[in-house]
């Protein structure tokens, strides 16, 4: 995607391995601070193999872990900043329900986080927004920062950006080897590439790259069921475009937790899935036989037809997508323990895009030497210990 007539350079600044929106908000921050960058994609784009496809994700301001919920302003301020680059709306505010049983600590953790006293029993929410229905003795919260970012549109505003102050995207370049040093060497499959820096933010292809750098990074790949649910009669359930995302914590019939997002993807159904998959190779995602079961689907069948009595019961849209997971669930952001000009970003584990503003500038500052702007010490590669092998 280098501009027509643009001879091709070898050699840059920085290259960042991964257009996914944490690899395009990274070299977005390198640009714009001056940085010749490079960034590369295996696949061209856009793509749905990753991360980062779909029209919609969550954002907002309530975070159980005291960290996360720390950066949300400067999320909402960044994401803001690139709506005014672009000219491009990316955002809708739609408010969001967080739900579970009374005193649940991530619950009362996202409350503390928003600084808000008002908990919701079954009667005012049912009031408030008629299509949920709580089980007895369950409370809500409600976050009325949140609402859905428009995903592609996203991805596309950031790389667009990057672009325009001098970036290089390269699509269709699949990444074959890196030779560490204090010139970083990149051997894709059109050419060799080289830079005194690199990044790594490959999604779930990042374990394969940081093995032949002597890296065993705990990273699971998983497989994710999107579905999409009507409702029995159209406009009847009261959760159409107006209505607000919600997630669930603490349940017992979701332990992994479930979340959703109001009809604008396709019109009349709602998004709503389980935060949990099945483990996969990226590379053989949708090889799955579709008799496979499906166990995911089974528990939103059972939550929705519990919690959201005005949608049918068995999806009538599922796609798929890919989490990256560590076992803590807390990113990987940091520098490779051997080689310190190669940075790291990974793990994101399904609640990453939301901080990818953030996620970036944190790599780029990593990169640059310079001091982040926040604490990184849940994001250290060394929280899991015996990560480093022979290169």
């Amino acid at each position: 995607m280098a501009a027509p007539g643009q001879p091709q350079k070898s050699t840059y600044d920085v290259i960042v391995i991964g257009a996914g929106i944490q690899g395009s908000f990274t070299a977005y921050h390198l640009a714009q601070r001056h940085k010749d960058t490079l960034l590369l994609e295996q696949f061209l784009l856009p793509h749905s193999r990753g991360s980062s496809h779909g029209q919609s994700r969550i954002i907002r301001s309530a975070y159980p872990q005291e960290y996360y919920s720390r950066m949300m302003p400067d999320c909402f301020r960044l994401w803001q900043q690139l709506e005014a680059e672009t000219g491009t709306t990316l955002y809708r505010q739609t408010g969001l329900v967080l739900l579970g049983p009374p005193g649940e600590p991530e619950l009362e953790a996202c409350r503390r986080s928003l600084g808000v006293d008002e908990v919701l029993d079954a009667a005012a929410l049912s009031r408030r927004f008629p299509g949920f229905r709580l089980q007895a003795g369950q409370v809500a919260v409600l976050d009325s920062t949140a609402g859905v970012l428009f995903a592609d549109r996203a991805l596309r505003a950031v790389q667009e950006v990057f672009r325009r102050h001098g970036g290089t995207l390269q699509d269709g370049e699949k990444v074959l080897s890196i030779q560490p040093g204090a010139t970083v060497t990149v051997t894709t499959t059109a050419g060799v590439y080289k830079a005194p820096r690199l990044i790594i933010t490959a999604g779930a292809w990042t374990g394969a790259f940081v093995e032949q750098l002597g890296l065993h990074l705990p990273l699971q790949p998983l497989r994710i069921d999107v579905c999409y649910w009507r409702e029995k009669q159209p406009g009847s359930a009261g959760l159409g475009s107006v209505s607000p995302c919600f997630l669930t914590l603490g349940l017992s019939q979701a332990p992994h937790g479930i979340y959703g997002l109001p009809s604008i993807e396709y019109p009349g159904l709602m998004k709503v899935c389980h935060h949990h998959g099945s483990p996969t190779d990226p590379d053989r995602r949708d090889q799955a036989p579709s008799s496979a079961p499906r166990p995911d689907i089974s528990v939103l069948s059972s939550f929705i037809s519990s919690y959201l009595p005005g949608l049918e019961t068995q999806p009538a849209v599922m796609e798929t997508c890919l989490y990256t997971n560590t076992p803590d669930e807390d990113f990987i952001l940091d520098r490779h323990p051997k080689f310190s000009n190669i940075v790291i970003g990974a793990g994101f584990s399904g609640h990453g895009f939301k901080l990818a503003p953030v996620v970036g500038k944190l790599l780029c500052e990593l990169s640059l030497g310079e001091e982040p702007s926040y604490n990184m010490a849940h994001f250290a590669i060394t929280r899991f210990p015996g990560v480093l092998g022979a290169a």
